[in-house]
């Protein structure tokens, strides 16, 4: 699979060859995960495959940057997604709030990461223990797709901050509620400056997402792009990408939220013009960024799609009306490309659960 030219044949490519590909790897998934011998390990994994699968669907599609790779690029995207929608319904929906428990469970994701590291007993925290192998297995999938790529020294470094980053975040904001908000802005001040400019909940919310990781994998199997180039494709996906990523995610789950008691990181702005204009200079900043990357129309179209999947969401319509302003401001930042999108998302979310 080629880098398309244009969103029509991006999009035809993601419906006809992505989506499909996406299925076929977490069908395989799915039915390792239906013999985990613990019940409640088992259940979390199916709901992870099940409940959002979405997520493998949008990292699936920077396999198209992989050239002749794509296949093996799939299996690591769709692995890695797969032990951080499993990793964050064991989070979310535990008795357990004890960090340790969180920390010990994301060594999974470093050591996906980490081709030739053994796995462990990363539930040993808690009283679930037994999932057949299951994550041990996911975590060798990962680590057997990086021990043969060529650039894997030089995106190492990148790859292993942003892991341990990701995995930080799940510490903090799943500890016990009084807990989170000093522990999350105490996180924040012991890396403010590297990251000048963005808020604390905003930095969080940049941790959040694997995109970043996933373009890495994807882009540099060719070995041909300088360690500057490098750099700045770390840099233009963290804090930014990332950032309007999650912060665009807990937009639309703003309300389910705020019914559930959970915490949401729109909550933290002074106002909704406040987060309406820091979405904002997210996606300028992004875009701007985007320019000095390989393939930087492909990367536009990729920005303006995960615009799209988020605000073509049927939440949004149940949110108040700054939200669907803020929707409506951000699909005219992102022009045509952007309406487009959203169009097909719109009618491909309908047209699937009818």
């Amino acid at each position: 699979m080629g880098v398309p030219g244009n969103f029509v044949s991006l999009t035809h490519i993601a419906m006809t060859r992505v989506l499909p590909a996406v299925n076929r790897f977490l069908g395989g998934w799915k039915e390792k995960a239906t013999k985990i011998p613990d019940p409640e390990l088992r259940r979390q994994a199916i709901m992870g495959l099940e409940e959002k699968k979405f997520h493998c669907e949008g990292g699936g599609v920077y396999t198209l940057l992989a050239g002749g790779h794509a296949h093996e690029t799939m299996r690591f995207i769709i692995a890695y997604q797969t032990i951080s929608d499993y990793l964050d319904n064991l989070c979310d929906r535990s008795t357990s709030q004890d960090p340790e428990d969180f920390r010990a469970l994301h060594t999974a994701l470093l050591h996906a990461l980490t081709p030739g590291a053994q796995t462990e007993n990363y539930y040993r925290f808690r009283n679930e223990h037994d999932d057949g192998g299951y994550l041990p297995a996911l975590v060798r999938t990962c680590q057997n797709v990086l021990k043969d790529h060529p650039a894997y020294d030089r995106i190492a470094p990148h790859l292993l901050e942003l892991s341990r980053l990701y995995g930080e975040l799940q510490v903090h904001k799943h500890v016990r509620a009084e807990e989170r908000l000093s522990r999350l802005e105490a996180w924040f001040a012991a890396n403010c400056e590297k990251y000048p400019g963005i808020q604390w909940q905003e930095f969080a919310a940049s941790c959040g997402s694997t995109l970043g990781i996933f373009y890495l994998v994807s882009q540099t199997w060719d070995d041909d792009l300088s360690d500057e180039v490098i750099r700045r494709m770390k840099e233009a996906y963290f804090p930014w990408i990332q950032g309007l990523h999650i912060l665009l995610d807990y937009c639309v789950d703003r309300e389910e939220d705020l019914l559930g008691g959970d915490l949401s990181f729109c909550d933290y702005y002074r106002s909704g013009q406040e987060m309406e204009e820091r979405y904002l200079h997210f996606f300028r900043t992004t875009n701007r960024a985007l320019q000095e990357l390989p393939h930087p129309r492909f990367q536009h179209m990729l920005l303006c799609g995960v615009v799209a999947v988020y605000l073509a969401d049927v939440k949004v319509g149940r949110q108040d009306r700054s939200v669907k302003r803020l929707a409506r401001r951000l699909l005219r930042e992102g022009g045509p490309l952007a309406w487009f999108f959203f169009v097909n998302c719109w009618v491909y979310r309908r047209v699937k659960n009818s």
